[in-house]
């Protein structure tokens, strides 16, 4: 994906143009490998764990998005576009837009339906975008916004 796929994803819905903030990315990141980690935890419930790696995922897939200076309040939208952001291929983000569905369930209607397979693809897709977004250096158009 190119700048412009992302923006023709901008408006109403969709993406917001906002500039980037260095602070913001690496927080995004610590904050993603901490919950990945975390998420790995065998002692923990797999319910846990689920949450813990779906977490780790957004907050990865969001650094990649806030990197090139856009912003989205829609979770399916920030693993959609990783494609663009992070280079990231379609069964990736289709691992992760299946898990964001079940974590909508399990949130909103209270239907937990996660299996040891389910857990397993979402922690090795949140690997994949872990590597890859660690990995990315900040552009030095980079602006510190607080």
């Amino acid at each position: 994906m190119t700048l412009a796929e992302l923006e023709r994803l901008v408006g109403p819905g969709g993406l917001k143009r906002q500039a980037p903030s260095r602070t913001e990315f690496e927080g995004l990141v610590r904050s993603g490998k901490a919950r990945l980690a975390d998420a790995e935890n065998e002692k923990l419930s797999i319910e846990s764990c689920f949450d813990l790696a779906y977490n780790a995922a957004h907050a990865l897939a969001l650094a990649a998005l806030r990197r090139l200076g856009y912003r989205s309040s829609n979770r399916y939208l920030v693993f959609q576009a990783l494609a663009y952001t992070a280079d990231q291929p379609a069964s990736v983000w289709r691992v992760l837009s299946k898990c964001h569905e079940k974590r909508n369930l399990a949130e909103y209607e209270g239907m937990v339906d996660i299996d040891a397979q389910l857990l397993d693809d979402l922690l090795l897709a949140a690997r994949a975008v872990y590597d890859t977004v660690s990995a990315l250096e900040p552009p030095e158009a980079y602006t510190e916004n607080n």
